[in-house]
């Protein structure tokens, strides 16, 4: 399978294990300082969980490359396979001089096959591409989320500490 979501949940709780250990480490760092270091605190936890995101989308988004391509270009590789397959149509009607469906049928058959090729390979392409670019989006977006919630959660404790 060329993506695969079934560690989505894995890399979920990596991402959260990467900031909770982030927080800790900056905690550990500021736990003896004033409250100025308390508001610098939380806003570096908001960039590591800004680039942690990042991160996990592009990792996500990465494979998808392929799955474009083949969708957006498997169309017009078909459409070359047709136009190379009428040539050939034409180019065994100019040498036999004669318009017969025997001399035309394989040219015409090979423009056929070409035509449902790339089709074949697009339209599936194109279907599990939109699939999985909704998995990342909604993975953005419930990584985002945690985030937003978590720092309401540090900033809330933040408030309590000062």
């Amino acid at each position: 399978m060329l993506f695969a979501f079934e560690d989505v949940h894995e890399k979920h709780d990596a991402f959260i294990s990467v900031v909770c250990d982030e927080y800790c480490f900056q905690v550990g760092e500021t736990a003896f300082r004033d409250d100025d270091s308390l508001a610098g605190l939380q806003m570096r936890i908001e960039k590591v969980m800004n680039v942690a995101i990042a991160r996990e989308v592009e990792q996500m988004e990465r494979r998808l490359l392929v799955l474009a391509t083949v969708g957006s270009a498997g169309p017009f590789i078909g459409l070359f396979g047709t136009i190379w397959g009428i040539m050939t149509s034409f180019q065994s009607i100019a040498a036999s001089k004669n318009t017969s469906l025997a001399v035309v049928a394989p040219g015409i058959a090979e423009a056929l096959f070409a035509t449902a090729i790339g089709l074949i390979a697009a339209i599936p392409a194109t279907i599990f591409y939109n699939k999985f670019i909704t998995e990342v989006n909604r993975q953005a977006q419930r990584l985002e989320g945690f985030a937003d919630e978590f720092t309401a959660i540090l900033s809330r404790q933040i408030d309590e500490r000062s």
